[in-house]
């Protein structure tokens, strides 16, 4: 059973930083994609960013180019999201995901692909 835990939201001032965390239980960490994802009040989730197994590489949805940083440590099974530059906009519960089939054609921001969840983490961005 992979558990996925999420740390790190909280209440920030318009162009502060956060810095999330999951820990995943899993045996072979550097074999699943991790992602976040993000759902805004009364908006459908959406996806932020993915840093792919066996290092694939990372990506990120467009609005958070440049303001948002994905890494993963392979060894702690940790993915982080550094997210600097907040807007109030970033406001919204983000998941932490686990997607455990690998492949460089995967589709990563596709929510559908990742079986594994979070409980989510709350993060208010404040004007």
């Amino acid at each position: 059973q992979v558990q996925l835990v999420e740390s790190g939201g909280g209440l920030v001032q318009a162009g502060g930083s956060l810095r999330l965390s999951c820990a995943a239980s899993v045996r072979t960490f550097r074999d699943y994609t991790m992602a976040w994802f993000r759902q805004a009040q009364g908006k459908e989730r959406e996806f932020v960013a993915a840093a792919r197994c066996r290092g694939f590489g990372t990506d990120y949805t467009d609005s958070v180019k440049g303001r948002f940083t994905i890494s993963r440590d392979n060894a702690k099974n940790t993915v982080y999201l550094q997210m600097n530059s907040l807007k109030p906009e970033d406001t919204a519960v983000y998941y932490c995901a686990a997607d455990s089939i690998c492949g460089p054609y995967r589709d990563y921001n596709r929510a559908a692909n990742y079986f594994y969840w979070g409980q989510g983490t709350q993060v208010t961005v404040s004007s």
